[in-house]
């Protein structure tokens, strides 16, 4: 089954005020990115045996003390150990992104992808400020990895029954790769729990918390709380036939013409679902009158 969030909810408000939001292509930039800094990487260790991704990582202490542009580099910091892992790493989240992109329009796509970061800033300082030894730590977990992570688990509530290749091989549905992802998160912040880092053990839930907030309506009627909107234009045809039948004689009566099935019982009644109410027409007015409005 698939799942598309129509909602009315700000978010979609926000998208549909302002539909040039966003950036076309942000997870292209965001990949090219990651390749770039692999690859200075790798010339640095080899030309000057000094590594400076490290100048790009998140850490809170730092960036407290002015190193500010750390606050949105972290995104373009590789987590991939080697150029082919990488270059996997890289078209997969493009793919994915892409596809996220196509579905839901630019501007929410972007809207998650800033959510997400600005979401993983502030649990990451906060984290940081609250107890001052993980303050580096937090660097050696990447930020990156889960809020990417988080465009998977999102095309996996969209297209659960949609197959992947595993290793370009092995066919699995979107729905159990997420699944083996969260149990892999889980299990990575039970290990800190056990090592005594349990602050560390919560920056995943940054990127949770915003895969949770761009897929709430979903989540609401697998819960059994969404809350059903009649449509006003939808006539209800048990009241409508309840209030015919409270009349004499007849059980339709056009409201232009006057004229009622008891005065012509071949004639076709229909009720016309643009007027405010319930109102029934005549097969020869049904086409043929001005809608009726309470405003």
């Amino acid at each position: 089954m698939i799942y598309r969030n129509r909602g009315y909810g700000p978010i979609d408000r926000f998208c549909a005020k302002h539909p040039n939001f966003g950036i076309p292509n942000l997870m292209k930039i965001i990949v090219f990115g990651q390749i770039a800094v692999y690859v200075l990487e790798l010339l640095s260790g080899l030309m000057f045996h000094q590594s400076w991704v490290q100048y790009l990582q998140f850490v809170p202490a730092l960036i407290m003390n002015g190193q500010v542009w750390r606050l949105l580099t972290w995104v373009v910091v590789p987590y991939a150990s080697s150029p082919f892992s990488l270059l996997l790493t890289c078209y997969f989240y493009y793919w994915i992104a892409a596809m996220l992109e196509r579905e839901w329009g630019t501007a929410r796509f972007t809207l998650f992808y800033l959510s997400g970061m600005v979401l993983s800033v502030v649990v990451g300082m906060i984290l940081g400020m609250a107890q001052m030894n993980l303050t580096y730590t937090i660097a050696s977990i990447n930020l990156g990895y889960y809020l990417n992570m988080s465009i998977f688990l999102v095309l996996a509530v969209l297209y659960g029954d949609l197959q992947v290749l595993l290793f370009f091989v092995v066919p699995v549905k979107m729905k159990w790769m997420a699944l083996i992802d969260v149990v892999m998160v889980a299990v990575d912040m039970v290990r800190l729990i056990q090592w005594g880092y349990w602050l560390l053990a919560l920056v995943p839930l940054a990127s949770f918390i915003n895969f949770f907030i761009f897929t709430w309506p979903f989540w609401q009627t697998k819960l059994g709380i969404a809350r059903h909107k009649a449509d006003p234009k939808v006539i209800h045809f048990k009241q409508a036939q309840k209030k015919a039948q409270e009349t004499k004689g007849y059980h339709h009566k056009c409201a232009v013409c006057g004229i009622t099935d008891a005065d012509d019982p071949d004639m076709e009644f229909r009720y016309c679902s643009k007027c405010d109410g319930y109102y029934c027409y005549c097969a020869n007015h049904i086409n043929n009158h001005i809608h009726i409005h309470k405003d």
